[in-house]
């Protein structure tokens, strides 16, 4: 036998000997303490966790149910958005770019527009300026850059830039 087997053996009759060295009433009320520490055991573990995970998840319910219908209604938006078709924008003109740069007070050396591709010649701006027109730029006319030289001037917040842009055709 092993030794692991051997002290399982003694351990046993231990147990046995003491379980008989007590009087019956004692026996009784030893099964009946360990029968209740058990229940207690197996409603702390199972049940109670199973009851407060329940009320955190009711509690919760009605957020989430919320949550779902502005999901749901944030679909069919975007399924319904998708459905239209894009509207083409307009073609850039020269005029329009300089219209535009003027509205942000930037100075426009040259504008060259072939085939939906306009290049840019920006003398002594703000950096500032010209990003916000970058930005208008491309939510407005859907102008994208394809490549820009931006140098640094010696004043603060001043730069001269070349711009090559390009608008995707529909």
């Amino acid at each position: 036998m092993s030794a692991g087997s051997e002290g399982w053996q003694q351990f046993r009759q231990r147990c046995s000997a003491y379980w008989m060295a007590r009087a019956p009433r004692e026996r009784l009320m030893l099964s009946v303490a360990v029968a209740v520490v058990i229940i207690g055991l197996l409603y702390a573990l199972l049940v109670d966790s199973a009851l407060s995970g329940r009320e955190k998840m009711e509690k919760r319910l009605p957020q989430l149910r919320q949550q779902a219908a502005l999901m749901q209604g944030l679909a069919r938006e975007a399924a319904a958005l998708s459905a239209k078709p894009a509207t083409p924008s307009a073609a850039v003109s020269k005029q329009g770019i300089e219209a535009s740069l003027a509205g942000r007070a930037l100075r426009v050396q040259s504008v060259a527009i072939a085939d939906g591709v306009v290049r840019l010649r920006l003398p002594s701006v703000t950096f500032a300026g010209l990003t916000g027109w970058l930005d208008e730029a491309q939510k407005s006319m859907r102008l994208t850059v394809v490549e820009a030289t931006v140098v640094a001037l010696e004043q603060p917040g001043m730069v001269d830039a070349t711009l090559t842009l390009r608008q995707p055709k529909d």
